[in-house]
């Protein structure tokens, strides 16, 4: 148990990390850096291994759909209509991520209705879509994005939560 909370916490901070090197390239994407983080967490617990099953993919649990309204990235010379394509993206942490800001900036919106979009309503879009973000997220994905989101908000340069 402790070595998978070591391991979450190093794979967090590598997010972290590789977030802050492209800092200035960050600011006109809408998901922080520690909000990306902490929906890694709330959704897979940020397991890096190549994972593909039940329809979804990689660390952040991605799906071909997402993907695409995403906007089919891809690493390196891959054709975003190879069968590979889809799998080497979302598998990869810095072109998932960069699918997210994508989807993001695309569906964006106050899921929650406070009057503001911020990490709450990503996670809720990341989880539920972005025509059902609206809709009831299971407590613990709430739960562990809301110990995440207290724990790292302090260091997030960008915004408060």
């Amino acid at each position: 148990m402790a070595s998978n909370k070591l391991c979450c916490t190093l794979a967090f901070g590598a997010l972290l990390c590789l977030g802050f090197a492209v800092l200035i390239q960050a600011q006109n994407k809408p998901v922080t850096d520690v909000c990306l983080g902490c929906i890694c967490e709330a959704i897979s617990g940020c397991n890096q291994t190549r994972f593909c099953g039940s329809g979804v993919c990689g660390l952040f649990r991605i799906t071909w759909a997402y993907w695409a309204d995403g906007g089919k990235l891809t690493l390196g010379n891959d054709n975003p209509q190879s069968e590979e394509a889809f799998a080497n993206c979302v598998n990869d942490p810095i072109c998932a991520a960069n699918t997210i800001q994508n989807y993001m900036t695309k569906f964006g919106q106050d899921c929650n209705g406070d009057g503001g979009v911020d990490c709450y309503d990503y996670a809720a879009i990341h989880k539920l879509g972005g025509y059902g973000c609206k809709g009831e997220i299971s407590y613990q994905y709430k739960n562990v994005l809301d110990q995440c989101l207290t724990t790292f908000s302090p260091l997030d340069v960008r915004s408060s939560v």
